[in-house]
């Protein structure tokens, strides 16, 4: 099962965690791993080259497992409120993409959120 945790500070997302291997077939043939792994990296080149924010990510190469770290979706740490409504927005929109799946993915995919200070997170 691929678990995926949504961090969030005061509400505003802010990255996520991934971890897991879905198991819905054969490595190759995987449709929910090659949708959350295409998805992934949808997420992490919008946020960095379409709208120029500094993106940390870490991608296991034995493991696959991820984290997304996105300071600029935080006023604290970026003063422009459009480019912060769409980071924050572009990672929110994967949260509901990843939602909407488990209506026919549910024993392959989990997904929920976390309250936790990017501080906490960043350093983790």
């Amino acid at each position: 099962m691929i678990r995926i945790r949504f961090l969030k500070s005061d509400g505003i997302c802010y990255g996520f965690e991934e971890t897991g291997h879905a198991g819905f077939a054969e490595e190759g043939n995987d449709i929910v791993c090659a949708a959350v792994s295409a998805m992934t990296m949808l997420v992490i080149n919008i946020i960095e080259v379409a709208l120029a924010s500094d993106v940390k990510y870490i991608i296991d190469d034995e493991t696959t497992d991820v984290k997304v770290i996105v300071k600029g979706a935080l006023p604290q740490y970026e003063s422009d409120e459009k480019k912060r409504f769409a980071v924050s927005g572009v990672l929110t929109g994967y949260f509901f993409q990843l939602s909407d799946m488990l209506e026919d993915y549910y024993e392959f995919l989990d997904v929920d959120e976390e309250e936790r200070p990017f501080e906490t997170a960043e350093h983790s």
